[in-house]
């Protein structure tokens, strides 16, 4: 095994350097504290390894993320979300027997307790979605009590099964509650994708047709968006297991640290910054604020903290974005400033030195928006796929037998040691 050396004050001391399946190696600090008696520092996490995972692989510097060792783009183009579910959760694509049997279980799963409609009224109707989902999902360990023992695998299974099956339905619920509009039950002939569509967007006064290109655009979306390795509310949702809480306040963690604008939130800052800028025409004005360091102004939607190349998944949507927009008619300024600015930032010199190229959130509100949701439901749509990959991110971590409760360590920069004054006397 390959060892690392550090000197502290002048002693050496060894550890181990480890070796992934691919990527960089890591250096082993489990026992730094004790033989050295120093921490590291690293804040954001950004250098450290939490975690030992073979779920999800990204390389930044090429553009490339991995699902159990299969391309997103390759996943996006030819599976379907269940599949990709199927395949988080198990580490391997399912057989033609194997995918109908998960895909009916997910199915006969998807009605939530009845009960559930009153806990809705509770919130003001201008409620934003996010704020109603960490109350619900959290609430599901209530009305759900007899599978959060998470020392059972099985019960761990059924819980992992419900929160993703349940997940559509309290999206689509958070939005019918929004608009006054009556909840919808589940409609087991549907796929999970269609069946979320007609929740969100059907009537009990008249059927709803499901149409192909639209499911297939936000099917495209949740399997995009379904895991993304240790990410903020990834790590939020395994920082919380590792003390023992169930499933569901631990997807209610995750969903809470998704709403930050800087994680969940970035698509709809990318759709507002292109209604902003109107029509393309006007992009060269914009680019020059963006260039601006005095200029408040920020490009949305470019760069990435982890990818410094293209990212994989905003080429899909870009293809779907045309697709959608095609489908429904629509001849949107907000589209074609999208596409000009992306070949804009393509060639310019300021964008390619900084490794500003389009991301994910770039295209997916324009998709969004276009299929009637409103930007307030865009971080609910990304916390419905993203259960998937939290949920097994989840189980993975209970099942390691390396699995401590978390707990960083500090640089403590307060006042030293001091003797209480009494008030009198100051």
């Amino acid at each position: 095994m390959a060892e690392s050396t550090i000197s502290v004050d002048g002693k050496e001391f060894k550890t181990p350097v480890l070796s992934g399946s691919t990527g960089p190696d890591v250096i082993d600090i489990r026992k730094l504290y004790g033989q050295t008696g120093v921490f590291t520092y690293d804040p954001g996490f950004t250098s450290t390894a939490s975690c030992e995972s073979g779920l999800t692989y990204i390389d930044g510097d090429a553009g490339v993320l991995l699902h159990r060792g299969y391309p997103i783009d390759q996943l996006a183009e030819k599976s379907s979300f269940m599949e990709v579910a199927y395949l988080l959760l198990n580490g391997e694509l399912p057989s033609s027997d194997e995918y109908q049997k998960f895909t009916k279980t997910i199915t006969r799963h998807t009605m939530v307790h009845e009960q559930l409609a009153t806990f809705f009224r509770g919130f003001r109707r201008d409620a934003h979605p996010m704020a109603i989902m960490c109350g619900v999902v959290g609430a599901l360990s209530a009305f759900y009590p007899d599978s959060t023992n998470i020392n059972d695998p099985v019960e761990r299974t059924i819980s992992m099964h419900r929160l993703i099956a349940k997940m559509p339905t309290l999206a689509a619920m958070a939005y019918k509650y929004s608009i006054g509009q009556p909840f919808l039950f589940p409609d087991n002939s549907l796929s999970y994708t269609g069946n979320f569509l007609r929740m969100t967007f059907g009537v009990p006064a008249e059927d709803y047709v499901v149409d192909p290109v639209i499911e297939s655009a936000m099917d495209k979306i949740f399997i995009l968006h379904a895991d993304h390795e240790q990410n903020a509310s990834t790590s939020t949702v395994r920082l919380a297991g590792s003390s023992g809480a169930n499933p569901f306040a631990c997807v209610a963690a995750g969903i809470a640290t998704l709403w930050g604008p800087a994680h969940g939130g970035a698509n709809e800052a990318a759709l507002n910054m292109l209604r902003e800028i109107g029509t393309p025409d006007r992009i060269p004005e914009f680019i020059a604020r963006a260039k601006n360091k005095d200029d408040p102004f920020r490009l949305m939607g470019f760069g990435h903290r982890v990818y410094k190349n293209f990212d994989p998944r905003a080429k899909v949507l870009s293809v779907a974005a045309t697709e959608v927009l095609d489908k429904l008619g629509i001849s949107d300024p907000v589209l074609d400033t999208a596409r000009e600015l992306e070949q804009f930032a393509l060639k310019d010199d300021y964008f390619i030195e900084r490794k500003l190229y389009p991301n994910v959130d770039f295209y997916s509100g324009v998709i969004l928006s276009a299929i009637g949701f409103p930007t307030s439901m865009f971080t609910a749509l990304f916390a419905l796929a993203r259960t998937v990959g939290w949920v097994a991110q989840w189980n993975e971590m209970i099942a390691d037998p390396e699995q401590k409760i978390g707990r960083p360590r500090q640089l403590y920069t307060g006042p030293t040691q001091r003797d209480y004054v009494a008030l009198e006397n100051r």
